[in-house]
C-alpha cells in the first residue's frame, strides 16, 4: 500500500488466532519484541489488558494494547506493519483507544517512548500526551532513555 491510499480500516478487539500476523509485526518494528506466548497470556489471562487490531481488507496491519489500573491506563505496546506505516493507523489505532478509555471511565493515559522515536513522540503529541519525564536507560538494548508521557482523558 502506498501512502495516501484509500483504505478502509476496521478496528477490533484482539484474538488468539491474530497472533501470526502480530507476531511478523512486532518482530519487524521492535529490537527486543514481545514473544508470541507474552501476548497469549495478556489476551488469556491478564483481566486488566485490553488489545485491538487494526484491519486492512481482512489483514491485521497493527495494534495497539493496554493495562487499565484503577482509572489510568498505560499504553504497553503499538506498531503498524512496515508496508501500511504514513497512512494513518497509528493515529486510528490510538483514537480507538482513546475512546475505549473513555467509556470505560479512564481519566488518564501514558506511555514510554524510546527517546529517538520522534515519529512516535510526535503522533502522541498530536493526540494530547504530553511529555512528563524520562526514564533512563529503560530499553535494555542499548539502554536508551525512554520519554514518559501523559495525557489527560476529558470524559
Amino acid at each position: 500500500m502506498k501512502e495516501g491510499s484509500n483504505v478502509i480500516i476496521n478496528l477490533r478487539e484482539m484474538e488468539i488466532k491474530d497472533l501470526d500476523e502480530i507476531m511478523e509485526i512486532e518482530k519487524a518494528a521492535f529490537s527486543t519484541p514481545w514473544t508470541r506466548n507474552s501476548f497469549e497470556k495478556e489476551i488469556k489471562e491478564n483481566m486488566l489488558a485490553k488489545y485491538i487490531v487494526a484491519e486492512v481488507e481482512g489483514k491485521v496491519v497493527g495494534y495497539v494494547g493496554i493495562w487499565l489500573i484503577i482509572d489510568e491506563g498505560h499504553i504497553t505496546n503499538i506498531a503498524v506493519s512496515k508496508d501500511y506505516r504514513g497512512m494513518g493507523i497509528g493515529k486510528f489505532l490510538m483514537m480507538g483507544m482513546i475512546d475505549f478509555c473513555k467509556k470505560q471511565g479512564i481519566h488518564n493515559m501514558t506511555l514510554e517512548v524510546r527517546a529517538s522515536n520522534t515519529v512516535a513522540q510526535n503522533l502522541y503529541r498530536k493526540m494530547g500526551f504530553l511529555d512528563c519525564g524520562i526514564r533512563p536507560n529503560y530499553y535494555a538494548d542499548g539502554n536508551e532513555d525512554a520519554v514518559i508521557m501523559w495525557k489527560t482523558i476529558e470524559n
